[in-house]
C-alpha cells in the first residue's frame, strides 16, 4: 500500500511537471481546448453548473449567454491544472514578474493590528497559488483546508501549497489552531464559498438565494476580533492579479445569534461581488445551494453549540 501510495505520488508529481514544460502560449490554447471537451463529455457537472447559473443570473442573462459562461468556467478549471505544472518551475525571484497586488495597504494597515488577519477568499481564479502572495508580501501564512480523500493526490497538493512556506490547518477540529496561528501573527486564509451541512453553518442569502455558509470566519472574527480583509487571486493577462479590500467591519452587537448572521452575510456579499466582476472564473460545478432549510433548525444551538471544535469549511 506504501509504496502504491509512493509511487503514485511520484506520477502525479511527474505529470504536473510534464504539463510545466509546455510553453504558456500553447498552454492556454490547450487547456481552452481541453475545458471545452470536458464541457461536451462532463454531463453532471455540466448541468450544476448551468443550474448555479442559471440561479445566479437567469434575470440578466439569456440561456445560451449562460452556456457560454459555463463553457469558459470549465476552461478555467482545466488552465488550473496547466498553471500549477506552470508554478513548479517558479522560483522566488520570478513572482514580481507574473504576480501583482491591488489593495496591499489595506492588508497592511489590518495586519498592522497586531492580531494577524483572517483572509476571507475563495475558489476564484487560481485559489491554489494563493499562498505566493503571502510570500511576496513576507507575512507568515496559513490555509484552512479539507484533506482530499486520494492519498497520493493530497500528498502533492499538500507540497505544492506549502512549497513557499505556507502551512495548512486541516478543517475539522480546527479553531484551536487557527487561534494558534493568528496569536502567533499569521495571515489564515479561508474559503468561504462552499456548501455545508445545516449544523455547520448559517443560511445566508448569495446572489439572491439563501445558502448554507459556513459561520465559522463570524465566530473567529466575534471572538478574537481579529481584522477579516478580503483578498482573491485572478488572472490578469499572462500573469495573476491579487486584489485586497478594504477591512471588513465587524458587526457585534452582543446577540450571537444575529451577529454571526449578518457578519457572515456581509461576507458572501463581498464573495458575490467578486464573482460578478470574474464570473469565469469562479468554481461553479460545485454545488453551492444544495443544503436547503427545510424546517426551522433550532438556531441557538446551530450558532453557538458544539462549533468550535471546527470552522466548517
Amino acid at each position: 500500500m506504501f509504496n502504491f501510495q509512493k509511487n503514485t505520488y511520484k506520477l502525479i508529481l511527474t505529470l504536473f511537471r510534464l504539463l510545466g514544460l509546455i510553453p504558456r502560449k500553447w498552454a492556454l490554447r490547450l487547456g481552452d481546448l481541453m475545458g471545452r471537451i470536458v464541457f461536451m463529455v462532463d454531463k453532471k457537472h455540466r448541468e450544476i453548473a448551468l443550474s448555479n447559473l442559471t440561479y445566479a443570473f437567469g434575470r440578466e442573462k439569456t440561456p445560451y449567454e449562460i452556456r457560454l459562461l459555463a463553457k469558459r468556467a470549465f476552461q478555467n478549471l482545466t488552465q488550473i491544472l496547466f498553471e500549477i505544472g506552470w508554478s513548479l518551475r517558479l522560483d522566488r525571484e520570478d513572482f514580481h514578474k507574473y504576480f501583482s497586488i491591488k489593495g496591499l495597504s489595506h492588508l497592511r494597515a489590518a495586519y498592522g493590528k497586531g492580531k494577524g488577519v483572517l483572509v476571507l477568499t475563495a475558489h476564484l481564479g487560481n485559489w491554489e497559488l494563493l499562498t505566493i502572495i503571502a510570500t511576496i508580501v513576507g507575512y507568515p501564512c496559513s490555509i484552512v483546508v479539507r484533506p482530499l480523500d486520494f492519498a497520493p493526490l493530497n500528498e502533492f497538493f499538500v507540497k505544492l501549497r506549502t512549497r513557499f512556506d505556507g502551512k495548512l490547518i486541516p478543517a475539522a477540529w480546527s479553531m484551536g489552531k487557527i487561534m494558534r496561528s493568528l496569536k502567533g501573527g499569521e495571515l489564515v486564509g479561508i474559503l468561504l464559498d462552499q456548501n455545508v451541512d445545516w449544523y455547520e453553518g448559517v443560511f445566508v442569502d448569495f446572489f439572491g438565494r439563501m445558502a448554507c455558509t459556513s459561520k465559522g470566519l463570524a465566530l473567529l472574527a466575534l471572538k478574537t476580533e481579529t481584522p477579516v480583509v478580503p483578498l482573491f487571486l485572478v488572472r490578469d493577462g499572462s500573469g495573476f492579479r491579487a486584489e485586497a479590500g478594504q477591512e471588513v467591519p465587524l458587526i457585534k452587537t452582543g446577540d450571537m445569534i444575529k451577529d454571526v448572521e449578518a457578519n457572515t452575510e456581509q461576507y458572501n456579499r463581498i464573495i458575490e461581488a467578486f464573482v460578478r466582476r470574474f464570473p469565469d472564473q469562479w468554481f461553479w460545478v460545485h454545488q453551492r445551494w444544495k443544503t436547503r432549510p427545510h424546517c426551522q433548525w433550532p438556531r441557538d444551538k446551530v450558532v453557538s453549540g458544539q462549533i468550535t471544535r471546527s470552522v466548517g469549511l
